[in-house]
């Protein structure tokens, strides 16, 4: 009943079943129809968040906040946006007092930053911080960017930055001391350049999202490591 009959919520299942002559609890077609891995109405009716995610993916950015403790126990917060599409992110400041001013500020350089690609954009997906203020969406509602916020304690609703942020972590910040604010923005900065021009991604074929993968080479040639950070991140090349 609920795959053909799309409009139909788990109470008017209930009712059409008790017509039948089969009643059932309301709360019991909700936990088999949950079970089974139907949506609830009306998502049934519509596409849902992950294949809305991939068909708009190339007018979709994503923002969040995340922080990072210094060694002397000092909190600094940075604030990244990553263009679903092609998974290129942006840092866009680090502070250890971010406001929504400060917020607001950061949109309008990401804007900037973006140039023509910023006429592509249709959405922006934020979660509901309060540093993210009216002035920071109408930032992007300016640009003709609609802005659309994750539901409550649903962190995989922003999947994709936040698995960076987790990556980010496991890769670099779990293995460095930070001690100020400005090693911190110059790590960061060493990661984004890292994950944009050379960490290959599987949603990508394996490219980068700035750098397409290269043509295959001889079996001979020789592969260098390149290290980042003092060798908390390695790159490979290949050489003739």
């Amino acid at each position: 009943m609920a795959t053909e009959n799309s409009t139909w919520g788990y109470r008017r299942i209930a009712g059409e079943l008790a017509g039948l002559g089969r009643p059932v609890g309301a709360s019991t077609v909700w936990a088999i129809l949950k079970k089974a891995g139907v949506d609830p109405t009306p998502r049934r009716s519509g596409p849902t968040w992950a294949e809305f995610l991939r068909s708009q993916a190339v007018g979709i950015l994503a923002v969040d906040l995340f922080h990072v403790d210094t060694v002397l126990l000092r909190r600094l917060y940075c604030m990244v946006v990553m263009e679903i599409s092609t998974r290129r992110v942006h840092l866009l400041g680090v502070t250890t007092n971010p406001t929504g001013g400060w917020a607001t500020q950061q949109a309008r350089d990401l804007l900037m930053a973006l140039e023509d690609r910023v006429r592509q954009a249709r959405f922006l997906i934020r979660d509901r911080d309060a540093k993210f203020t009216d002035a920071f969406d109408a930032v992007f509602a300016s640009h003709g960017i609609q802005v659309l916020l994750s539901p409550v304690q649903a962190p995989r609703a922003n999947a994709f930055v936040e698995r960076w942020i987790g990556g980010c972590r496991r890769e670099l910040l779990d293995r460095t001391l930070i001690v100020n604010e400005r090693h911190l923005r110059h790590v960061l900065t060493e990661y984004e350049a890292h994950f944009n021009t050379h960490r290959p991604h599987r949603s990508l074929g394996q490219a980068a999202p700035l750098r397409p993968l290269p043509d295959p080479v001889h079996p001979g040639s020789k592969v260098i490591r390149h290290d980042r950070l003092g060798g908390v991140i390695h790159e490979y090349t290949q050489v003739a």
